[in-house]
């Protein structure tokens, strides 16, 4: 078969810019796919926050016009040769919707992105670049199947392209009023005839679902839990209906970013094996966070601290894990409640509990490596990278069995020397206790360092996935 030709369109990639996991993911799996031989290109907005030094090698490559029925806006198409063979990402520049703060959470979001997308199937035809698939990713990107269909099929350069929505959150669905349609070339017929509408309003990412050739999604439970009513959001009957075409694919991590061996941001780099050399970071991270020294395990929460992650069963425990030997590390920002309760505890408890609202990525990195357990007691997990980069780095992950935690992490058997973590079922306080005593009973054994080097011994590297990509991108092009 000749080589495949995918355009990955994404609201934000690493370098670039990233807010979260969608970043992470769209910074290393084409990537991955690219070393494996597919020519995948990656196209996101040119926003001002993005560091110049990264656009050194930004080179003009054209620009077309965007047509909606009330305005018209022109993009500029910026390219960039990451790689030395051939131009791999693409920058969508127009100041009148990126040049501003952030990349979220402006009322005219649905427009942003909606002229964001048509600039990303647009210029396909300006590029020359006559891609197999679009691989559009979340609500920002999901009328691109649509826009697609509709538009773009009828002429001779699109009418063979394919299309993927790929959701990394279903929580997250793009829902603007009905109103909002006319504004983005659509009419009201799409409302009417039910593709768009969502409970009285106009969901975005409900048309990339029922137009696109396919579906996929972050893990292969989260594909099956998103069929269900628990997990659905109202999309779960619309969600069954392409069940022959919905794929699950476990997300990876850049094994050469998150790497103890060479990682320039921890204290000192360590192997499968090197029991000193961790402890070692951990004594370091201590002493960084004014904890006292000492051998006792660190639990860890690098994370959002938001409900989705499970904290308010954290909440119900921390009083009991005070009266334990152990410290706690937080690092994160999110819902004030949440923040509020770790630092309310950090004032209480100082030389236990160490809470940093913020997030910093070189201290990130050195809490994987400096504490003993992470902590990710998920109310639901589409994938989950956290529990990801803390095997790496020989930290156990304590987490719910939801989504990609399931997928990724088995509980611990000593007595099989099998597993990789510590997992609890029901989203009760009680079950996480459970998990976490587990966990303790077992610190510091000859077991630990076993189930330490099982979870060292994973490998959830994008390279080991880029297959299963390249057989759904050859199943959907027979479409």
């Amino acid at each position: 078969m000749k080589q495949l030709k995918i355009l990955f369109v994404v609201a934000e990639a690493a370098p670039y810019c990233q807010s979260g996991g969608l970043g992470e993911v769209a910074g290393a799996l084409p990537k991955a796919l690219r070393t494996a031989g597919v020519d995948m290109r990656v196209v996101l907005p040119k926003y001002r926050s993005i560091k110049t030094e990264l656009l050194t090698a930004c080179k003009f490559a054209g620009n077309c016009t965007i047509h909606f029925p009330r305005y018209s806006q022109q993009a500029n198409i910026l390219a960039i040769d990451e790689h030395g063979d051939g131009d791999s990402t693409y920058l969508i520049e127009n100041d009148h919707y990126f040049a501003r703060d952030g990349f979220y959470g402006y009322g005219d979001d649905f427009e942003r992105f909606s002229f964001f997308t048509k600039a990303a199937i647009e210029m396909l035809s300006v590029i020359d670049f006559q891609a197999d698939i679009l691989h559009f990713n979340d609500w920002h990107t999901s009328l691109g199947p649509t826009y697609l269909r509709d538009f773009y099929r009828g002429f001779t350069f699109y009418k063979d392209m394919k299309s993927i929505m790929a959701i990394h959150n279903l929580h997250y669905q793009g829902v603007f009023g009905r109103d909002t349609l006319w504004n983005v070339g659509l009419n009201d017929g799409y409302y009417t005839c039910g593709d768009l509408e969502f409970f009285g309003n106009a969901s975005y990412l409900k048309a990339g679902i029922l137009h696109a050739d396919a579906v996929s999604t972050v893990s292969r439970t989260y594909a099956q839990e998103i069929q269900t009513a628990d997990f659905g959001y109202g999309m779960d009957g619309l969600l069954r209906q392409r069940g022959n075409r919905l794929f699950g694919i476990t997300n990876g991590i850049d094994d050469d970013k998150y790497n103890p061996a060479t990682d320039p941001n921890i204290i000192i780099n360590f192997t499968i094996g090197g029991k000193e050399e961790k402890r070692a970071n951990k004594h370091e991270l201590q002493k960084q966070l004014n904890l006292p020294v000492g051998d006792m395990p660190v639990i860890s929460i690098i994370s959002r601290l938001v409900e989705q992650k499970g904290l308010d069963i954290v909440s119900v425990i921390l009083e009991e894990l005070m009266t334990m030997d152990i410290q706690l590390v937080v690092l994160g920002t999110g819902e004030g409640r949440y923040e509020s309760l770790f630092r309310n505890f950090a004032m209480r408890y100082p030389h236990k509990v160490s809470a940093n609202i913020t997030y910093v990525e070189k201290l990130a990195q050195r809490i994987y490596a400096g504490s003993d357990m992470f902590l990710m007691p998920s109310v639901y997990e589409p994938c989950g990278l956290g529990q990801l980069f803390a095997m790496r780095y020989g930290t156990i992950p304590i987490v719910r069995k939801t989504g990609g935690l399931a997928d990724t992490i088995k509980h611990f058997d000593p007595q099989a020397g099998e597993g990789n973590g510590f997992v609890f079922e029901d989203f009760v306080a009680s079950g996480l206790m459970w998990a976490m005593r587990e966990a303790l009973a077992l610190y510091d054994t000859d077991a630990w360092d076993t189930l330490v080097h099982n979870a060292m011994s994973c490998d959830f590297s994008w390279s080991s996935v880029a297959s299963e990509y390249i057989d759904m991108y050859k199943h959907v092009k027979t479409y």
